[in-house]
């Protein structure tokens, strides 16, 4: 298998993974806030783990630890604001908005690496934008959790973006650790700044939400970032983010099977989805046509 296929296989499954993240947060009876701040706090004690067993050593600048911790905080906001759309509207409408990264990666990307905006990117980008404002229009009731969604999904294409950066700079599993404990360390002090105002408490999770939690930090948190990660390597964060709107075919399905949310959308929902469903397709035909015109017969 060629790297570049490997690169995309590895991408799909981080998706699938990814979509699960949806219903495991309708799941977990935590808010936005303490579910994300357990989720990367399990992932880092895994990650260290990992890094004690395996003996990693790697020595990288100061300057490059406190950028990795930075862009975990970045994630950290994102997750809180994807978990927060759940609750506010549900598991669809959060990973439709989701959807939407692809839009602001096709601004933010060609910015941060000095390069023309490409505008079949930014059209692709705005057919999923467009989508998102028909739910937008007529799913009324659910407006404040898309502006949520949307917010995360802004959130998304930033680290995204700057995660492309390091990629081929530092390794995978110093970037997820350095992140994760980034995330936690800011979430912490999140936490202890809204209990001291009396605007949040400190929650426990119940037994069953462990489950969820221990799964959601392995299996959808190290192991989907790592094949992330990996991935960026050999594409590009827009082409990431086009098939990370895949993430709400996945995840829709299973909430439509596991909460019968079918019955809380209308119309609007279904034509918007098509239009984001076309934009993953055009987007991955592009990228398969122009790998061939590179490859040599």
């Amino acid at each position: 298998m060629s790297t570049f296929k490997k690169a995309l296989l590895q991408l799909h499954v981080f998706v699938f993974l990814a979509g699960l993240t949806g219903p495991l947060g309708y799941l977990i009876q935590l808010n936005g806030l303490m579910l994300v701040f357990y989720r990367m706090l399990l992932a880092s004690v895994v990650l260290l783990f990992i890094y004690f067993f395996t003996q990693q050593k790697h020595n990288y600048n100061f300057a490059t630890k406190f950028k990795l911790i930075g862009i975990g905080a970045i994630i950290a906001l994102h997750w809180v604001c994807f978990y927060g759309s759940i609750k506010l509207a549900n598991v669809s409408i959060a990973l439709v908005c989701f959807s939407s990264t692809s839009m602001f990666t096709s601004l933010i990307e060609p910015m941060a690496i000095k390069i023309k905006i490409k505008w079949r990117d930014l059209l692709i980008g705005a057919l999923s934008f467009i989508g998102i404002l028909l739910i937008f229009h007529f799913d009324t009731k659910f407006r404040t959790g898309i502006i949520v969604g949307l917010v995360s999904a802004l959130l998304a294409s930033i680290f995204s973006v700057i995660n492309k950066g390091v990629t081929n700079k530092v390794d995978t599993f110093t970037i997820q650790f350095y992140e994760m404990m980034g995330g936690v360390f800011f979430l912490s002090l999140i936490i202890l700044g809204s209990v001291g105002l009396n605007q949040n408490q400190f929650v426990l999770p119940r037994w069953n939400d462990w489950i969820w939690l221990f799964f959601l930090a392995i299996a959808c948190t190290v192991w989907a970032n790592h094949l992330m990660l990996s991935s960026l390597k050999h594409i590009s964060a827009f082409t990431l983010n086009v098939t990370l709107n895949l993430e709400p075919v996945y995840g829709i399905i299973l909430a439509f099977v596991l909460f019968k949310e079918q019955k809380q959308l209308g119309g609007s929902f279904y034509i918007g989805l098509s239009l984001i469903a076309l934009s993953v397709l055009i987007q991955m035909y592009r990228i398969v046509k122009q790998h061939k015109l590179k490859t040599p017969a």
